[in-house]
């Protein structure tokens, strides 16, 4: 092979080497979430023994300022020396913030949802061995209109004890731009909506049960007690006995 040919073939191979980085790299990063942070979040009842358990939720999402759209991941974490054994994460929304599914998880009934929330999923994890992690899917809308808050209880299997919670927590931003295609939110930041004079009030019609009270400056958590209506619905199940795959576990 002549030199000039040698030199031809040897850069095609060194660009499409480059190429294939460059598209390996970005698409690496565009599943890239960012930080995961349990603002918000605190213990409430004695967990058992050698189980430690808490959530995660992302610092930062973005919502679609046309379908008012926005993906969030909720993990729960054991961070203890010893197995879960049966429990449960709920996913449930308020004001502004809609939670419309969450991957492997069952929809709460609205006559059952906790105090002054708008939707709600309850996921059964059959154990979380220590030290690892489940990460859940959750799709939601966000009414850049209002204020939003998301709060992750996480419970024994029948909801009796909850042994911490996140939230209620806001996501939002002191200048939303309804004119850019996304607007970024931040975790625990209050939302200022885009028009001014809208209505902030959460307000309760689901006729709901109260949670234990956690989170920043005493805000109110109205979700602990959502346990009782569960065991409530018996047969009827608010949740899948039998669960589809989760997203990740680690």
């Amino acid at each position: 092979m002549s030199s000039r040919r040698m030199t031809i073939a040897t850069g095609s191979l060194l660009t499409a080497s480059f190429s294939a980085v460059m598209i390996f790299s970005f698409s690496a990063g565009a599943d890239d979430e960012g930080p995961m942070s349990g603002k918000g979040g605190k213990a409430v009842d004695k967990a058992p023994a050698g189980v430690e358990l808490t959530t995660l939720l992302p610092e930062k999402i973005e919502v679609d300022n046309s379908s008012q759209e926005t993906a969030i991941t909720a993990t729960v974490k054991n961070g203890g020396t010893k197995d879960s054994g049966e429990i449960r994460l709920l996913v449930v929304g308020f004001d502004g913030l809609s939670v419309k599914g969450v991957e492997g998880c069952a929809e709460i009934a609205e006559k059952d949802l906790p105090e002054g929330s708008n939707s709600g999923f309850a996921c059964a994890i059959d154990n979380l061995a220590a030290g690892k992690s489940k990460s859940y899917a959750v799709d939601a809308t966000f009414d850049l209109k209002k204020e939003g808050k998301i709060c992750l209880p996480v419970q024994d299997a029948d909801g009796t004890k909850t042994f911490w919670q996140q939230g209620p927590v806001p996501f939002g931003a002191n200048n939303p731009s309804p004119n850019a295609p996304a607007t970024p939110l931040l975790l625990g930041t209050d939302n200022s909506p885009v028009t001014p004079g809208s209505d902030k009030a959460g307000g309760n019609k689901s006729g709901g049960k109260e949670l234990p009270k956690t989170g920043p400056a005493d805000r109110i958590l109205p979700l602990g007690a959502v346990g009782a209506a569960l065991i409530s619905a018996g047969a009827a199940g608010l949740w899948w006995t039998q669960r589809r795959p989760q997203r990740s576990e680690s």
